[in-house]
């Protein structure tokens, strides 16, 4: 591993150090929690705020509806709103939402009890897509397709009925990674989850604040924080799911070559379509002599490989070392 890949992950906290240290209160801030926890709680919200800022994601008055599903990032999203919310230069709305699906021995009385235990507006909408998916889906193929299609139509109805200008998922960089390998190995296209999109009504902005967050810190974070945690009953449960497949081998990549992960997230933001085969984003059939291109002939030279600090700003950028 080089020296700047080592020294951000020495100084990502452990999972046993965030539970032997919560057991020890801070002597500042809030004293419930660990310095080494504090730290935690202040990269996401950095690594939250720079995405809200690098893409315009909220505004002056805007309302954000956040989807909550009972799960980790979606708790950790409401909770890095809310701490941000307290302050920005902007004045913003949040309103939780969460979509009871009717889904066999869910705890319909734990999201609620939640939100007005952080005094947070929040809706509850309750619709049976739970049936509609065992219905139309074969039992053992992958449900994911139909579900969200469904929750997607019943979360922009919401969201047009309460006025909400912004609608906030919870999905995080590793999602993100592991949308664009998907789309590539079973979907023949170059495409991930962007951190910014329009609805597909056309009617709702819908973002993505944890897009520079990572997956690890976000379960470390929620264990910590000791969320209720709703288990998904659908989704949850397929093991041999193809997103299953890809966050495996990311893992496995992640644990073999330190760094590669972090890579894959800076290139995700570093785009040159002079050197892809898109006509629709280069005019190849228009190039000559005369064109400018990016990066010029480098079709015979060894692939550039960026410094160790390029490799990992997501890291290096987030982790606070005082």
């Amino acid at each position: 591993m080089n020296a700047p890949a080592a020294a951000a992950e020495a100084a990502l906290p452990t999972p046993d150090a965030l539970a032997a240290e919560a057991r020890h209160p801070a002597t500042a801030g809030d004293a419930r929690f660990s310095n080494t926890f504090l730290r935690l709680k202040k990269k996401l919200e950095r690594g939250v705020g720079k995405a809200i800022a690098d893409f315009n994601m909220i505004g002056e008055g805007d309302t954000v509806l956040v989807c909550v599903s009972g799960g980790k990032d979606s708790y950790t999203l409401l909770s890095c709103l809310m701490a941000l919310r307290e302050r920005a230069p902007v004045n913003f709305r949040i309103v939780a939402m969460n979509l009871d699906q009717k889904q066999p021995g869910f705890p319909a009385d734990v999201l609620p009890a939640y939100f007005e235990s952080i005094g947070i507006e929040y809706r509850i909408v309750t619709e049976d897509t739970y049936s509609i998916v065992k219905d139309k889906i074969p039992e053992g193929k992958t449900t994911c397709s139909l579900c969200s299609r469904l929750r997607r139509g019943i979360i922009y109805r919401v969201a047009k009925e309460i006025g909400a200008t912004r609608i906030a998922l919870g999905h995080h960089r590793d999602d993100m990674i592991e949308t664009l390998f998907l789309n590539m190995f079973f979907g023949g296209k170059l495409k991930a989850m962007p951190p910014k999109l329009v609805s597909d009504n056309g009617e709702h902005v819908v973002i993505r604040p944890l897009a520079y967050c990572t997956e690890n810190d976000i379960a470390r974070f929620a264990r910590t924080m000791d969320f209720p945690i709703i288990p998904c009953n659908l989704c949850g449960s397929q093991e041999n799911a193809q997103r299953k497949q890809i966050k495996n081998m990311l893992q496995g990549w992640a644990r073999e070559f330190p760094g590669r992960i972090e890579s894959i997230a800076t290139a995700m933001t570093q785009v040159v379509p002079s050197h892809l085969a898109d006509n629709s984003l280069f005019d190849f059939r228009g190039l000559t002599r005369d064109t400018l291109v990016a990066e010029g002939d480098i079709a015979f030279d060894r692939p550039e490989l960026p410094a160790p600090s390029r490799v990992i700003p997501i890291v290096s950028e987030f982790t606070d070392e005082d």
